[in-house]
């Protein structure tokens, strides 16, 4: 199981990078192993709104499981990678990369010491 280490991790398994003032989040590898084949992913939330913490912006359709995918942090979304939508695959073959779902500019960069880092997260992974 990949889990790059310039990440932070949820216990709902989204991951965010930050660069500067903005969050790029994602589902983990984790994730997307223990839902199998990813049938579709919609985005609840729109470019500009403003998200808290555990909001839920995406849902994602799988052969096993439909789930909610929340936001690590609070801010403001910038983007969304709607074309996602159409490369699915992307899920498996680059989880930490091309499969980014969201942008957002983040309000409290505080929030961020909540999160896990990659060891913590790999350990949380075993636990469960």
């Amino acid at each position: 199981m990949k889990t790059p280490e310039n990440l932070k991790y949820t216990k709902n398994d989204e991951w965010i990078r930050v660069e500067g003032n903005v969050g790029i989040v994602g589902i983990t590898d984790y994730a997307q192993t223990q839902l199998k084949d990813i049938l579709y992913l919609g985005f609840d939330l729109e470019v500009d709104e403003e998200a808290a913490v555990d909001d839920a912006f995406a849902t994602i359709d799988s052969v096993k499981d439909s789930v909610e995918i929340y936001m690590p942090v609070s801010g403001t979304l910038i983007e969304l990678h709607e074309s996602l939508s159409d490369e699915l695959d992307l899920f498996k073959s680059d989880p930490y990369g091309e499969a980014w779902m969201a942008k957002i500019e983040l309000s409290d960069p505080a929030e961020l010491d909540e999160l896990m880092d990659a060891a913590a997260y790999l350990k949380y992974c075993e636990e469960r």
